[in-house]
């Protein structure tokens, strides 16, 4: 096990004897490391252009183009066997050197924001100067306000997001400076003007959303600027006082915050972000694909299965019964929500560090729904093996995000892939910050017919 240390010094070798300098600015930080990387990528091109790192089988072209090598993507990569690493740090690293709110233990946004787009890990006076920021450039401008008020309680609450992040973009700092005539080596820097102004606000976006959709008529809190990014969402949503969930979502928001780029909602930010649309725009379109029912909506999908499972053979249930459950699923010609991932070959750490989370909570470890969870797990991964059909057969971490939100009484389904939303923001818009930084062009790769593949192979 790596101690503090020895994770502190392998974060990053860009900048590595100012580790420790804990009163630069997020933007002092990345003006320190750009350049370092900036001369990275030049040597690259320069020695490696024509160097092969993979080939391109006709299953990639007409399978989702999965496992192809073709995207550059900074904050973190997504190996098939250990599961995430941002900037080289496991999330059990993570969860060791990255800044917990007061009074918390769990990782939250803006130490991971900081860890994402700088490399580095941030001190406590780093951190609370990032959530100071935040919660002061909080506020939602009135006139979103009315338009998100303005929508039919009816509207699914990931299209009021997505059209509430496209709105934002009236206030653009990276558009309206364009507009005027900018440097291309200046448009790092009011692209990270826009994200971080976009992540201070999704709080009280997706929280108003909340409140409209499902608490009618209840007032949201002022924004309180001594907390964090999601002690103060937890608290718009109506759940500040619970310790538990606010953690939870702690975590939550920031395991998810990023996990590689070539995720569709990830993929969809760097696409359109690489027109250089503004990261209003470029996260707005990803957040529609973040909606679709194969990306977002897993924990959803879980949670009604381990719910309709319940409903079926009771909460006190035998290895045997479960077995004859999932069974009774794949025989009817549906899946297992939770399990498989078209990257991972082992369980999700994610899914692990979120069972730990359960494990350490007495609450968790008696409600009925978390211990059918963990008896799924103990069961599901050799009926899958039995079954044969698929590559991974182990669960992924929407086998248990959304029963503890449904445990802690969040409970409205729908909602989930908006907190999913608020959190994949991190990850996404650190790399718009570092595309334009890097001078990355805008994405054009090439397709192909049936009959032209045909030719190829002929």
């Amino acid at each position: 096990m790596l101690s503090r240390t020895r994770l502190l010094g392998s974060v990053s070798r860009v900048g590595a004897s100012k580790r420790f300098a804990s009163t630069k600015s997020l933007r002092e930080t990345l003006q320190e490391v750009i350049p370092g990387k900036q001369e990275q990528l030049k040597k690259l091109k320069t020695e490696h252009a024509q160097t092969v790192v993979g080939d391109v089988k006709v299953e990639n072209v007409i399978g989702g183009m999965r496992g192809i090598k073709a995207m550059l993507w900074e904050a973190s990569v997504l190996d098939p066997n250990e599961g995430i690493r941002f900037h080289g740090l496991s999330i059990p690293d993570c969860q060791k050197v990255l800044p917990a709110a007061p009074g918390g233990k769990e990782i939250i946004a803006e130490s991971m924001l900081w860890l994402l787009l700088t490399g580095q890990v941030p001190s406590e006076a780093q951190t609370r100067q990032l959530s100071r920021e935040l919660a002061e450039k909080g506020d939602l401008p009135s006139f979103v306000e009315k338009l998100i008020d303005s929508f039919p309680s009816t509207l699914h609450p990931m299209t009021q997001l997505g059209m509430g992040v496209a709105a934002l973009n009236h206030d653009s700092v990276f558009q309206a400076a364009y507009e005027k005539g900018i440097k291309k080596s200046e448009y790092w820097s009011y692209t990270l003007d826009d994200c971080i102004n976009l992540i201070a606000r999704l709080p009280a976006l997706a929280a108003r959303i909340y409140r409209n959709v499902y608490k009618p008529g209840t007032p949201l809190p002022a924004i309180n600027k001594d907390l964090d990014l999601v002690g103060n969402y937890s608290t718009m949503l109506g759940f500040g006082d619970n310790h538990n969930l606010t953690e939870y979502l702690r975590l939550y928001i920031a395991l998810h915050g990023d996990h590689e780029g070539g995720n569709a909602s990830a993929h969809t930010a760097h696409l359109v972000g690489s027109t250089l649309s503004d990261p209003y725009l470029s996260y707005s379109a990803a957040l529609f694909a973040l909606a679709g029912p194969l990306h977002g909506l897993a924990n959803q999908e879980v949670l009604r299965w381990q719910l309709a499972m319940q409903a079926e053979i009771g909460s006190d249930v035998s290895h045997e019964q479960i077995k004859a459950y999932l069974w009774k699923t794949l025989k009817s010609g549906q899946v297992v929500p939770g399990y498989g991932h078209g990257v991972l070959r082992n369980p999700d750490p994610r899914f692990i560090a979120l069972q730990e989370f359960c494990d350490a909570r007495p609450e968790l470890q008696e409600s009925s729904i978390i211990r059918l969870v963990k008896k799924t797990y103990e069961v599901a991964p050799d009926v899958l093996k039995e079954h044969g059909k698929t590559k991974n057969p182990y669960p992924n971490v929407d086998a248990t995000s959304g029963c503890v939100l449904h445990h802690y009484g969040l409970q409205e389904f729908k909602y989930y892939t908006v907190i999913f939303g608020v959190s994949r923001a991190l990850g996404a818009l650190t790399q718009l910050v570092w595309s334009r930084a890097l001078g990355l062009p805008i994405e054009r790769p090439k397709s192909l017919s049936m009959d032209a593949l045909e030719k190829l192979i002929k």
